[in-house]
């Protein structure tokens, strides 16, 4: 008889906190971790022979696929009392379509180079998300993040992660996404880019979503998880114009057109 007990997830919950999404409210997560306890976990290993464990892709996928998102080692999803406002939402990237908008965004930007590079964190990328932080989040969990802190964000996935680099023509890194790629779908785990008064005109937000569906067709994947959709957030209100959008409730992921 074989012992599965060390190979099933252990769950936690947080303790209440103040809910960045709604005001008045109060957040908790349940979480896991993702590493397998049976296996050393030899970050540098991972990111030389990218060779995550096949526990861990298997378990990231299972869990995301009802609505937990990854950070560094952990899954963790929202839990809270007297609350269900975070839906996980994904795009079918066959059938979404580029509104006008949408299509304006990504002409735009066509003189950027895209490149897909290893999850390992550089000082270029980190000098870019603090400046993003400092102009969009300077009051959230993020603000002050340390070099290796953000080190940590990057190459702390027992999984297959990457980071898609978004350059101008001189070079420039303006945009860049810590993206989980899974056996049929992409994950944005964190996207941040440049801020200033002539960049703001690219949308580089809604164009890394619009890249991030473009390469997904190309590799043949399925979807692409945008997170959690808050219906009275004004921060989550740009995922629901990627349509279709599947939101997964209840009875399942749920379409919408």
């Amino acid at each position: 008889m074989t012992d599965q007990s060390a190979h099933f997830p252990k769950f936690y919950m947080t303790a209440p906190s103040p809910c960045p999404y709604l005001p008045n409210k109060f957040e908790r997560k349940i979480f896991t971790e993702l590493k397998d306890e049976k296996l050393s976990y030899d970050k540098q290993a991972i990111l030389e022979h990218n060779n995550p464990s096949e526990y861990s892709i298997k378990l990231n996928q299972s869990l995301t696929l009802v609505g937990f998102r990854r950070s560094q080692d952990i899954a963790y999803r929202p839990s809270c009392e007297n609350c269900r406002e975070c839906k996980s939402v994904r795009t079918p990237v066959i059938l979404f379509s580029q509104s006008k908008s949408q299509k304006r965004i990504y002409r735009k930007n066509q003189d950027l180079s895209v490149e897909i590079k290893p999850n390992i964190a550089t000082a270029e990328q980190y000098e870019l998300l603090t400046r993003y932080i400092d102009k969009r989040h300077d009051q959230g969990g993020m603000a002050g993040i340390t070099m290796e802190e953000y080190r940590d964000m990057v190459e702390s996935s027992p999984i297959n992660s990457l980071i898609i680099e978004y350059r101008q023509k001189n070079g420039e890194l303006i945009a860049a996404a810590l993206t989980d790629q899974m056996a049929n779908s992409f994950s944005m785990v964190y996207s941040f880019f440049a801020i200033s008064e002539e960049l703001n005109k690219r949308s580089l937000g809604v164009y890394m979503v619009l890249s991030h569906i473009e390469l997904a067709i190309a590799k043949g994947l399925d979807h692409v998880y945008l997170g959690y959709w808050v219906k009275n957030s004004p921060k989550m209100g740009y995922k629901n114009n990627f349509k279709p959008i599947e939101i997964l409730t209840s009875n399942g992921w749920d379409i919408i057109r």
